[in-house]
């Protein structure tokens, strides 16, 4: 039998909003654990874009999703918080008022007052080229996301999409690729206007080779790429030699089991109050782009702002008898106390 983890608060998904929710909740001595079906916290900022620069932080006029998950850990630090990655929330069974037993899909059981869904648009999976035997190659030649730039260091590069993702890596990866090829279906590109005229810059220098046409076949053994062949608007045939492929052709978005926990959805995304960011569900809350209410902007910084307020709400349900009140760690020798300020 799996012993059960006894917490106050079980936040689903380790992006930045469920880390901050950590610092929010911890201020008000509210332990958490986190459950992300990622291999690594940060969800999309970790998962998409690492290296990609944010700006829209406050106070932090440019930021990587490394950099950002990195603050955000240091931060959450003196709350210790614990961790549960490679693993989904299947079920969630109501045993109090509220209390919840929540079970994943490793077989973990989790008892706690208060459950933060913090995941995003759900689970998340990039969608695979249609490109026969593609599997072969994926995670040794074939890479869905650029974690680490340096790792495609003196590559051939074979880059496959026309929006802001194909573009942003063929733009910064072509300084390290020892060549580059982009391949999109159309002469017509989705991504922003300053990114295609840098990408037709390069090729006009010879520093990228632009084929319009779609990728059919590709050549290579034990799941190391040697080549492709890509068949041309005018319908003739190319070569392509490459050792490693990025296709972007977006993401297939999931909601997955949250669609079974009794929540109220609206287009797959959950409803919640804007004065708590409670669902339906008494004690069961939704931050971040995974909730919907008038006026929703699925920024980081609004998703930092529905953590704020979900805490104070939350705390009534694990401290109900606690007189809660409202400090500014700016001036509260108690709150710096527990940050470990001097």
């Amino acid at each position: 039998m799996t012993e059960t983890i006894k917490t106050d608060v079980l936040i689903v998904g380790a992006g930045p909003c469920g880390l901050f929710a950590v610092f929010e909740l911890g201020l008000l001595d509210v332990k958490a654990h986190l459950v992300d079906i990622l291999d690594k916290v940060g969800g999309q900022c970790a998962e998409l874009y690492p290296e990609k620069p944010i700006y829209d932080i406050p106070g932090v006029p440019m930021i990587t999703g490394h950099g950002l998950t990195e603050a955000l850990m240091e931060q959450i630090k003196p709350f210790n918080p614990t961790f549960h990655l490679n693993e989904m929330i299947e079920t969630v069974e109501k045993i109090g008022d509220p209390e919840f037993r929540v079970t994943t899909n490793a077989g973990t059981v989790f008892e706690c007052k208060v459950l933060v869904v913090a995941a995003g648009g759900g689970s998340f999976q990039p969608k695979r080229p249609p490109v026969p035997g593609v599997e072969a190659y994926e995670g040794k030649s074939v890479h869905y996301a650029v974690r680490k730039m340096e790792d495609f260091r003196g590559k051939d590069i074979l880059i496959v999409g026309g929006g802001d993702s194909a573009l942003d890596w063929t733009l910064n990866l072509n300084p390290i690729a020892k060549s580059m090829t982009l391949v999109h279906r159309r002469d017509d590109f989705r991504g922003a206007p300053h990114s295609v005229e840098q990408m037709r810059q390069l090729v006009a220098s010879g520093k990228l080779d632009l084929k319009i046409g779609q990728i059919t076949e590709l050549q290579g053994d034990n799941g190391q790429l040697s080549g492709a062949t890509v068949k041309l608007n005018d319908n003739t045939v190319s070569q392509i030699k490459c050792d490693t492929m990025l296709p972007f052709f977006g993401l297939t978005m999931k909601l997955g089991p949250v669609a079974n926990w009794g929540l109220h959805l609206e287009n797959n995304l959950i409803p919640v109050d804007t004065g708590t960011f409670e669902t339906n569900v008494p004690g069961i809350f939704a931050i971040g782009d995974i909730n919907t209410y008038p006026g929703k902007l699925k920024l980081i910084l609004s998703g930092f702002h529905e953590g704020a307020l979900m805490a104070q709400k939350a705390v009534k349900y694990v401290y109900p008898d606690k007189r809660v009140v409202f400090q500014y760690t700016t001036s509260s020798t108690n709150l710096q106390k527990k940050l470990g300020v001097n």
